[in-house]
């Protein structure tokens, strides 16, 4: 009898199946601090969600605060840099868009999230640019409720909120 091949019964000799089909995408619009992408890494590497960030990008992604963040989850994580928003939307054709702005009157908790949806977030100190929010491929401006007369939540902790109550809706699948 042939001996058996060992890359067939060394299940650490092959390559890492395919990620699972993401239920979301997250962009990341122009982010402008490492650390908030670095734990949005994270967050993709942990529910499951794709990582899309629209460049110009304030930071280099190499740079430490970066790597610190994501811990050791880059490798788990998927993610994508696209060089505009338009190059994003064309990656993700016919996906609905839900931008996260503090002026909307839709709550993200009354939003029924569907797979592939787009979680769309902006700049760190800034938020989304009206040209962003005005685009026709969005679908609806979403906001999380907050206290009156604050200015916004962190952005991956606003991120993940949302990440979660799409994720809560679709079962956890895959948790």
């Amino acid at each position: 009898m042939p001996d058996a091949d060992p890359a067939a019964t060394n299940p650490h000799d092959h390559a890492p199946a395919a990620p699972p089909t993401p239920f979301t995408h997250v962009v990341y619009f122009e982010p402008r601090i490492a650390g908030n992408t670095g734990s949005a890494i994270r967050l993709a590497a942990v529910t499951g969600a794709r990582l899309h960030l629209v460049e110009p990008l304030g930071f280099d992604l190499s740079e430490a605060k970066l790597k610190r963040a994501g811990l050791d989850y880059h490798d788990l994580a998927v993610m994508d840099v696209h060089p505009s928003f338009d190059a994003a939307l064309d990656a993700l054709p016919g996906a609905r868009v839900f931008a996260f702005t503090a002026h909307a009157t839709t709550s993200y908790a009354d939003v029924a999230y569907e797979p592939g949806d787009v979680l769309l977030f902006g700049p760190e100190p800034t938020g989304l640019p009206d040209d962003v929010l005005d685009h026709p491929r969005v679908t609806d401006r979403v906001k999380i409720p907050m206290l009156p007369s604050r200015r916004s939540l962190n952005l991956t902790n606003a991120a993940s909120i949302v990440v979660y109550e799409a994720w809560r809706q679709a079962g956890f699948a895959g948790a």
